[in-house]
Protein backbone atom coordinates (compact mmCIF):
# COMPACT_ATOMS: atom_id res chain seq x y z
CA UNK A 1 0.00 0.00 0.00
CA UNK A 2 1.38 3.38 -0.61
CA UNK A 3 1.32 6.27 1.30
CA UNK A 4 0.59 9.54 0.46
CA UNK A 5 2.29 13.54 2.10
CA UNK A 6 -0.75 15.78 2.29
CA UNK A 7 0.18 19.54 3.27
CA UNK A 8 -2.10 23.07 3.22
CA UNK A 9 -1.08 25.30 0.86
CA UNK A 10 -1.71 28.59 0.02
CA UNK A 11 -3.04 30.48 -2.78
CA UNK A 12 -2.44 34.09 -3.75
CA UNK A 13 -6.19 34.99 -3.79
CA UNK A 14 -7.79 32.92 -0.98
CA UNK A 15 -9.50 35.25 1.20
CA UNK A 16 -9.24 35.35 5.29
CA UNK A 17 -11.87 35.96 7.51
CA UNK A 18 -10.94 36.51 11.30
CA UNK A 19 -9.25 32.62 12.02
CA UNK A 20 -10.18 31.08 8.80
CA UNK A 21 -8.87 31.30 5.06
CA UNK A 22 -11.34 31.03 2.30
CA UNK A 23 -10.97 28.24 0.59
CA UNK A 24 -9.27 26.05 2.68
CA UNK A 25 -6.36 24.22 0.10
CA UNK A 26 -5.04 20.66 0.31
CA UNK A 27 -2.47 19.51 -1.79
CA UNK A 28 -1.88 15.92 -2.49
CA UNK A 29 1.42 16.87 -4.36
CA UNK A 30 0.60 15.19 -7.31
CA UNK A 31 -0.09 11.57 -5.35
CA UNK A 32 -1.10 9.03 -8.26
CA UNK A 33 -2.20 6.27 -5.77
CA UNK A 34 -5.93 6.54 -5.36
CA UNK A 35 -6.18 3.86 -3.05
CA UNK A 36 -3.80 5.88 -0.44
CA UNK A 37 -5.91 9.23 -1.42
CA UNK A 38 -9.23 6.80 -0.03
CA UNK A 39 -7.37 5.99 3.03
CA UNK A 40 -6.28 9.02 4.14
CA UNK A 41 -9.19 11.07 3.42
CA UNK A 42 -10.86 7.92 5.49
CA UNK A 43 -8.77 8.66 8.22
CA UNK A 44 -9.16 12.61 7.78
CA UNK A 45 -12.80 12.37 7.26
CA UNK A 46 -14.25 13.73 10.26
CA UNK A 47 -11.43 16.48 10.80
CA UNK A 48 -12.27 17.56 7.03
CA UNK A 49 -15.81 18.08 7.80
CA UNK A 50 -15.02 19.90 10.57
CA UNK A 51 -12.78 22.52 8.80
CA UNK A 52 -15.81 22.79 6.19
CA UNK A 53 -17.68 24.19 8.21
CA UNK A 54 -15.16 26.15 9.50
CA UNK A 55 -14.06 27.65 6.26
CA UNK A 56 -17.15 27.07 4.01
CA UNK A 57 -14.77 25.09 0.90
CA UNK A 58 -12.00 22.58 0.72
CA UNK A 59 -9.84 22.82 -2.51
CA UNK A 60 -7.78 19.24 -2.65
CA UNK A 61 -5.23 19.76 -5.43
CA UNK A 62 -3.20 16.71 -6.81
CA UNK A 63 -4.56 13.42 -5.33
CA UNK A 64 -4.27 11.50 -8.40
CA UNK A 65 -7.97 11.89 -9.96
CA UNK A 66 -8.46 11.60 -13.33
CA UNK A 67 -11.97 10.50 -14.48
CA UNK A 68 -15.45 10.26 -13.15
CA UNK A 69 -14.36 6.55 -11.74
CA UNK A 70 -11.97 7.85 -9.70
CA UNK A 71 -13.98 11.05 -8.82
CA UNK A 72 -16.62 8.23 -8.09
CA UNK A 73 -14.13 6.66 -5.42
CA UNK A 74 -12.92 9.52 -4.07
CA UNK A 75 -16.69 10.56 -2.98
CA UNK A 76 -17.49 7.43 -1.61
CA UNK A 77 -14.54 7.21 0.54
CA UNK A 78 -16.56 10.38 2.85
CA UNK A 79 -19.14 7.41 3.25
CA UNK A 80 -22.15 10.58 3.19
CA UNK A 81 -25.47 9.88 1.90
CA UNK A 82 -26.37 10.54 -1.47
CA UNK A 83 -28.80 12.99 -3.14
CA UNK A 84 -29.17 12.23 -6.46
CA UNK A 85 -30.60 14.10 -9.49
CA UNK A 86 -33.34 11.84 -10.54
CA UNK A 87 -34.60 12.76 -6.53
CA UNK A 88 -33.84 16.55 -6.83
CA UNK A 89 -35.70 19.50 -7.61
CA UNK A 90 -32.47 21.10 -9.87
CA UNK A 91 -33.91 22.76 -12.90
CA UNK A 92 -30.51 22.28 -14.20
CA UNK A 93 -30.09 19.91 -17.15
CA UNK A 94 -27.62 17.58 -16.14
CA UNK A 95 -25.93 13.62 -17.36
CA UNK A 96 -25.24 11.23 -15.09
CA UNK A 97 -21.64 9.48 -15.58
CA UNK A 98 -22.13 6.52 -12.75
CA UNK A 99 -24.69 6.90 -9.54
CA UNK A 100 -23.15 9.63 -7.93
CA UNK A 101 -21.52 11.70 -10.39
CA UNK A 102 -23.06 13.89 -13.22
CA UNK A 103 -22.09 16.76 -14.74
CA UNK A 104 -22.67 20.23 -14.15
CA UNK A 105 -24.87 22.51 -15.55
CA UNK A 106 -25.20 21.62 -19.42
CA UNK A 107 -25.88 25.35 -20.32
CA UNK A 108 -23.47 26.94 -22.87
CA UNK A 109 -20.44 28.19 -22.44
CA UNK A 110 -21.10 31.87 -22.99
CA UNK A 111 -23.99 31.79 -20.26
CA UNK A 112 -23.32 33.61 -16.83
CA UNK A 113 -24.58 30.60 -13.91
CA UNK A 114 -24.81 33.40 -11.20
CA UNK A 115 -23.95 32.81 -7.08
CA UNK A 116 -26.68 30.53 -5.41
CA UNK A 117 -27.01 28.20 -2.92
CA UNK A 118 -28.20 24.73 -4.76
CA UNK A 119 -31.81 23.98 -5.13
CA UNK A 120 -32.35 26.85 -2.63
CA UNK A 121 -35.48 27.74 -4.68
CA UNK A 122 -36.88 24.77 -3.44
CA UNK A 123 -38.37 22.81 -0.21
CA UNK A 124 -35.63 19.71 -0.89
CA UNK A 125 -31.66 20.70 -0.89
CA UNK A 126 -28.16 19.22 -0.46
CA UNK A 127 -25.68 19.90 1.97
CA UNK A 128 -22.81 19.68 0.84
CA UNK A 129 -21.35 19.60 -3.07
CA UNK A 130 -18.47 18.01 -4.52
CA UNK A 131 -16.93 19.31 -7.79
CA UNK A 132 -14.55 17.38 -10.09
CA UNK A 133 -12.41 19.33 -12.67
CA UNK A 134 -12.01 16.81 -15.46
CA UNK A 135 -10.92 19.16 -18.48
CA UNK A 136 -10.14 22.59 -17.84
CA UNK A 137 -10.97 25.28 -20.09
CA UNK A 138 -8.99 27.27 -22.45
CA UNK A 139 -9.79 30.61 -20.54
CA UNK A 140 -12.68 31.48 -18.49
CA UNK A 141 -14.97 28.96 -16.66
CA UNK A 142 -14.37 29.48 -13.11
CA UNK A 143 -16.38 28.77 -9.96
CA UNK A 144 -16.80 31.43 -8.62
CA UNK A 145 -17.76 30.90 -4.30
CA UNK A 146 -19.16 33.21 -2.07
CA UNK A 147 -19.21 32.58 2.25
CA UNK A 148 -22.76 33.62 2.65
CA UNK A 149 -22.62 34.56 6.43
CA UNK A 150 -19.92 36.85 5.54
CA UNK A 151 -22.21 38.46 2.68
CA UNK A 152 -25.26 38.69 5.10
CA UNK A 153 -22.77 40.69 7.68
CA UNK A 154 -22.28 43.42 5.27
CA UNK A 155 -25.63 43.50 4.23
CA UNK A 156 -26.73 43.79 8.00
CA UNK A 157 -24.65 47.12 7.62
CA UNK A 158 -26.04 48.72 4.08
CA UNK A 159 -29.47 47.51 3.53
CA UNK A 160 -30.89 46.28 7.46
CA UNK A 161 -34.37 46.91 6.20
CA UNK A 162 -34.10 44.90 3.38
CA UNK A 163 -32.57 42.13 5.17
CA UNK A 164 -35.05 42.23 7.86
CA UNK A 165 -37.54 41.93 5.15
CA UNK A 166 -36.23 38.31 3.75
CA UNK A 167 -35.87 37.12 7.14
CA UNK A 168 -38.78 38.22 8.34
CA UNK A 169 -41.04 37.56 4.96
CA UNK A 170 -38.99 34.53 2.96
CA UNK A 171 -39.07 34.52 -0.47
CA UNK A 172 -41.59 32.91 -3.21
CA UNK A 173 -39.83 31.71 -6.69
CA UNK A 174 -41.65 31.13 -9.82
CA UNK A 175 -40.66 29.90 -12.92
CA UNK A 176 -41.58 28.33 -16.01
CA UNK A 177 -40.77 24.41 -17.16
CA UNK A 178 -40.33 23.06 -20.38
CA UNK A 179 -42.15 19.91 -21.58
CA UNK A 180 -39.07 18.97 -23.20
CA UNK A 181 -34.90 19.47 -21.86
CA UNK A 182 -33.95 22.72 -23.19
CA UNK A 183 -29.70 23.07 -23.44
CA UNK A 184 -29.84 26.44 -24.48
CA UNK A 185 -31.21 27.45 -21.07
CA UNK A 186 -29.36 27.29 -17.42
CA UNK A 187 -32.95 26.42 -16.07
CA UNK A 188 -33.63 24.11 -18.74
CA UNK A 189 -34.39 20.92 -17.36
CA UNK A 190 -37.85 19.56 -18.04
CA UNK A 191 -41.17 19.58 -15.79
CA UNK A 192 -41.19 15.74 -16.84
CA UNK A 193 -37.19 15.60 -15.35
CA UNK A 194 -37.53 17.84 -12.84
CA UNK A 195 -41.18 16.19 -10.65
CA UNK A 196 -40.25 12.84 -12.11
CA UNK A 197 -43.74 12.72 -13.79
CA UNK A 198 -44.52 10.97 -16.80
CA UNK A 199 -47.83 12.53 -17.12
CA UNK A 200 -49.63 15.77 -16.00
CA UNK A 201 -51.58 14.03 -13.48
CA UNK A 202 -48.59 12.42 -11.35
CA UNK A 203 -46.53 16.42 -11.87
CA UNK A 204 -49.85 17.99 -10.43
CA UNK A 205 -50.07 15.13 -7.92
CA UNK A 206 -46.69 16.05 -6.98
CA UNK A 207 -46.66 19.80 -6.69
CA UNK A 208 -49.58 19.41 -4.31
CA UNK A 209 -47.37 17.10 -1.92
CA UNK A 210 -45.00 20.52 -2.24
CA UNK A 211 -47.42 23.40 -1.87
CA UNK A 212 -46.51 24.40 -5.00
CA UNK A 213 -49.10 26.83 -7.36
CA UNK A 214 -48.88 25.83 -10.74
CA UNK A 215 -50.24 26.75 -13.82
CA UNK A 216 -49.94 24.70 -17.57
CA UNK A 217 -49.73 26.87 -20.68
CA UNK A 218 -51.05 26.28 -23.83
CA UNK A 219 -47.83 25.31 -25.29
CA UNK A 220 -46.89 22.22 -22.98
CA UNK A 221 -44.58 24.45 -20.69
CA UNK A 222 -45.47 24.83 -16.55
CA UNK A 223 -45.72 27.84 -14.71
CA UNK A 224 -45.04 27.08 -11.25
CA UNK A 225 -44.67 29.07 -8.10
CA UNK A 226 -42.97 27.42 -4.29
CA UNK A 227 -44.49 28.37 -0.99
CA UNK A 228 -42.78 30.16 1.44
CA UNK A 229 -39.16 29.17 1.21
CA UNK A 230 -36.44 30.92 3.86
CA UNK A 231 -34.05 33.49 2.95
CA UNK A 232 -32.02 33.21 5.59
CA UNK A 233 -30.69 30.46 7.72
CA UNK A 234 -28.85 29.55 10.92
CA UNK A 235 -26.24 27.44 11.00
CA UNK A 236 -25.76 24.57 13.66
CA UNK A 237 -23.31 26.71 14.74
CA UNK A 238 -25.53 29.86 14.82
CA UNK A 239 -24.19 31.57 11.92
CA UNK A 240 -26.65 33.18 10.10
CA UNK A 241 -26.40 32.78 6.23
CA UNK A 242 -28.43 34.34 3.43
CA UNK A 243 -29.24 30.95 1.88
CA UNK A 244 -31.46 31.27 -1.43
CA UNK A 245 -31.29 31.63 -4.75
CA UNK A 246 -31.74 35.59 -5.11
CA UNK A 247 -28.30 36.63 -6.75
CA UNK A 248 -29.16 33.35 -9.74
CA UNK A 249 -32.69 34.28 -10.12
CA UNK A 250 -32.33 37.78 -10.70
CA UNK A 251 -29.60 38.14 -12.85
CA UNK A 252 -29.67 34.82 -14.80
CA UNK A 253 -33.06 33.48 -14.75
CA UNK A 254 -33.59 34.72 -18.39
CA UNK A 255 -34.88 32.72 -21.64
CA UNK A 256 -37.44 32.26 -23.92
CA UNK A 257 -39.90 31.66 -20.77
CA UNK A 258 -38.42 33.37 -17.90
CA UNK A 259 -37.96 37.24 -16.97
CA UNK A 260 -35.59 36.71 -13.96
CA UNK A 261 -36.82 40.33 -12.34
CA UNK A 262 -40.55 38.70 -12.36
CA UNK A 263 -39.02 35.09 -10.75
CA UNK A 264 -38.91 36.59 -7.37
CA UNK A 265 -41.02 38.23 -4.75
CA UNK A 266 -40.94 38.09 -1.04
CA UNK A 267 -43.36 35.56 0.80
CA UNK A 268 -46.23 38.25 1.21
CA UNK A 269 -45.96 38.68 -2.61
CA UNK A 270 -44.90 41.95 -2.43
CA UNK A 271 -41.99 43.32 -4.79
CA UNK A 272 -38.12 43.10 -4.38
CA UNK A 273 -36.49 46.44 -5.01
CA UNK A 274 -34.06 46.55 -8.03
CA UNK A 275 -31.79 48.79 -5.81
CA UNK A 276 -31.57 46.59 -3.00
CA UNK A 277 -30.66 43.64 -5.50
CA UNK A 278 -28.23 45.63 -7.07
CA UNK A 279 -26.73 46.25 -3.58
CA UNK A 280 -26.32 42.74 -2.95
CA UNK A 281 -24.57 42.28 -6.45
CA UNK A 282 -22.07 44.25 -5.46
CA UNK A 283 -21.04 43.37 -1.85
CA UNK A 284 -21.52 39.36 -3.23
CA UNK A 285 -19.23 40.42 -6.30
CA UNK A 286 -16.39 42.24 -4.38
CA UNK A 287 -16.35 38.96 -1.98
CA UNK A 288 -16.03 36.31 -4.63
CA UNK A 289 -13.59 33.86 -5.11
CA UNK A 290 -13.08 32.41 -8.79
CA UNK A 291 -11.64 28.53 -7.85
CA UNK A 292 -8.96 28.57 -10.30
CA UNK A 293 -9.50 25.39 -12.26
CA UNK A 294 -6.82 22.90 -13.10
CA UNK A 295 -7.68 19.20 -14.01
CA UNK A 296 -7.79 16.71 -11.22
CA UNK A 297 -8.91 19.23 -8.86
CA UNK A 298 -12.18 18.64 -6.34
CA UNK A 299 -13.91 21.46 -4.47
CA UNK A 300 -16.14 20.70 -1.33
CA UNK A 301 -18.64 23.08 -1.06
CA UNK A 302 -20.59 23.38 2.09
CA UNK A 303 -23.54 24.47 0.82
CA UNK A 304 -25.51 25.73 4.13
CA UNK A 305 -22.66 28.11 4.00
CA UNK A 306 -21.42 28.62 0.84
CA UNK A 307 -22.90 30.09 -2.84
CA UNK A 308 -20.76 28.96 -6.17
CA UNK A 309 -21.78 29.51 -9.75
CA UNK A 310 -20.32 29.31 -13.00
CA UNK A 311 -17.93 31.81 -15.35
CA UNK A 312 -18.72 31.68 -19.35
CA UNK A 313 -15.67 29.85 -20.83
CA UNK A 314 -13.98 29.04 -23.82
CA UNK A 315 -13.13 25.99 -25.64
CA UNK A 316 -14.09 22.82 -23.55
CA UNK A 317 -15.00 22.33 -20.12
CA UNK A 318 -15.85 19.38 -18.11
CA UNK A 319 -16.58 19.89 -15.06
CA UNK A 320 -18.83 16.83 -13.05
CA UNK A 321 -20.56 17.13 -9.80
CA UNK A 322 -21.79 15.29 -6.82
CA UNK A 323 -24.02 16.37 -3.97
CA UNK A 324 -24.69 15.14 -0.35
CA UNK A 325 -27.83 14.60 1.48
Amino acid sequence: MGSINVKKIALGTQQQYQDSVFPLVYSGQGCSDLAAVTDWLQEHRDQLEDELTTHGALLFRGFGVTDDQGFDRFIRSFDWPSFTYEDSLSNAVRHNRTELVFTANEAPASVSIFLHHEMAQTPIYPSKLFFFCELAPDSGGATPICRSDILLAHLQEEIPDFLADCENKGLRYSQTMPAENDLESGQGRSWRSTLSAESIKEAEAKLARLNYEWQWQADGTLSVTTPILPAVRITTDGRKVFFNQLIAAFRGWQDARNVGEKSICFGDRSPISNDDMAVVIRIADALTFDIPWQVGDIALVDNFLTMHGRHPFEGKRRVLASLVA
